[in-house]
């Protein structure tokens, strides 16, 4: 039965249904809009600090939510509950708790992460403070850990265990023959360092003539001490050594070494003086005394030479000045010194070469050698010339020379010599590749000429034509050779 247009309006405007329309705000989603509107509302209150105030929040057993105190009973509680986790060790502290309103905490706070006007901050600062501090627990170490600390090791194992880096305490060894047989196993292990440190723990624990009788018999672990106490410079207690063991040389040089420490040129002269008693073996006793010769002759010709050159009466000190004063030079260093500056002087001198040559004992080719650098460095070519020159049997005069003369080439071109001088000593080299070698080297132009015409090689003569200089005096002297029909060439 159909029903009127009328009767439909009727219908739907008494229905307790609604018809949908664009227009109409009392819908649904409206009233969804004011339930999520609400629930915004309550997180508002929720989270606003401000309020915090009017309404506080308490647990059950009466504490302030949120409270430090609050936040250790409650971890105190699931710990207990929780028999898979240790317990964390309790807490004592003197402050009062605090409430709410001194630490200004929410647990939106605390659980958000938020941090409002530095509550969250001021809750980090507060367990900060090692009052209230929560501690983990520390969890118990293995027995083995605890071995290396506690267990009563044997000196072998002890030993062993050094040589791999552990942590040993060498204490608890305190029997001498416990002590003795951790350094036996030592020695025998050929590890210094671990050598080294029982050395150390011995010399601390036992006193100084059981160590030295002990160590007497032990030459290996006696050397090792030596070197730890030359090392650490206790120069006391290895004096007492070396004489408890009758080393009456070593106790001498150990004294005598002490004079490099002196700084005044006359103390030292002095005590290397008071060194000649000391029972030296006969080549150590000679070199003692010609320290002492060496030491009062420096200080001679130092107060004369400063003398000299403050007054100027001395002509060589003005062209060459001292660079350093001699005093406490080498042996040396000091001959070079006299042959710059006193090469002329009588034998009778302190400070003639001469004279130190012979007081010394000084070698031929030591003394030629520093003779002829320090001629050379003068450029007293003269000079130079006159230890070469010697006359033979027959009254002839030859160069001869304890150096080889490539040696004397050497010190010669060090000293800046002119190619002249060079050449005159490059051609008294006997090897004739090596003659050439240095010739050209050192552009000795002739020598190479007179050897390839030696030679009567007629090949390499051409081929150094083509290194000399276009119509210079070696390119004359080639081409006169190479058109000498008297010389016969082997190819």
């Amino acid at each position: 039965m159909m029903k009127s247009k009328a009767d439909e309006e009727d219908y739907w405007n008494s229905s307790k249904f609604k018809a949908f329309t664009f227009d109409d705000e009392d819908d649904e989603f409206s009233r969804l809009k004011e339930s999520k509107q609400a629930v915004n509302s309550i997180r508002q209150l929720v989270d606003d600090d401000d309020d915090e105030d009017d309404v506080e929040k308490v647990s059950w057993s009466g504490e302030p939510v949120g409270s430090i105190s609050w936040s250790v009973k409650e971890t105190a509680a699931s710990n207990q509950r929780t028999d898979r986790e240790p317990a964390f060790p309790k807490i004592t502290t003197e402050r009062p708790p605090l409430n709410k309103s001194q630490s200004g905490l929410s647990l939106s706070s605390l659980f958000k992460g938020k941090n409002k006007g530095g509550n969250l901050q001021s809750f980090t600062d507060t367990l900060g403070d090692t009052s209230v501090r929560l501690f983990a627990p520390e969890l118990r170490k293995p027995k083995s850990e605890y071995k290396d600390f506690v267990s009563d090791w044997t000196p072998v194992e002890t030993v062993q265990r050094l040589q791999q880096g552990k942590a040993v305490s060498l204490e608890k060894f305190r029997s001498l023959q416990d002590k003795l047989l951790l350094l036996d196993f030592a020695v025998a292990a050929h590890d210094g360092n671990v050598i080294t440190a029982v050395l150390i723990y011995l010399k601390r624990s036992l006193c100084k003539e059981v160590l030295f009788r002990e160590l007497e018999s032990r030459q290996t672990a006696l050397r090792h001490f030596i070197h730890y106490m030359t090392e650490t410079r206790d120069q006391r207690l290895l004096l007492e050594l070396l004489r408890s063991l009758g080393r009456t040389e070593d106790v001498a040089l150990l004294q005598y070494k002490e004079n490099k420490s002196i700084k005044d040129e006359n103390k030292r002269r002095d005590f290397v003086k008071s060194c000649l008693s000391l029972p030296f073996s006969p080549e150590d006793s000679a070199h003692v005394q010609d320290h002492y010769t060496l030491l009062e002759r420096q200080i001679i010709i130092e107060a004369a030479d400063q003398r000299a050159e403050r007054d100027g009466k001395m002509e060589i000190f003005q062209r060459f000045p001292r660079k350093a004063p001699i005093l406490n030079m080498p042996l040396i260093t000091t001959l070079y010194y006299c042959c710059l500056y006193h090469y002329n002087e009588s034998e009778g001198t302190y400070s003639s070469p001469l004279n130190i040559r012979q007081t010394f004992k000084i070698s031929e080719k030591q003394y030629f050698a520093t003779v002829l650098a320090a001629r050379a460095k003068l450029k007293a070519w003269a000079d130079v010339d006159a230890l070469f020159t010697s006359r033979n049997w027959l009254g002839m005069m030859k160069k001869r020379s304890p150096l080889s003369f490539q040696r004397v080439v050497d010190i010669l071109q060090k000293n800046s010599a002119p190619t002249q001088v060079l050449q005159e000593y490059v051609g008294l080299v006997d090897d004739a590749e090596l003659r050439i070698s240095l010739a050209q080297k050192h552009k000795c132009h002739d020598i190479v000429i007179n050897t390839f015409r030696d030679m009567k090689d007629r090949q390499l003569l051409m081929e150094y034509r083509k290194k000399v200089e276009r119509g210079s005096a070696e390119e004359k002297k080639i081409d006169q050779l190479l058109n000498n029909v008297q010389i016969r060439w082997k190819n």
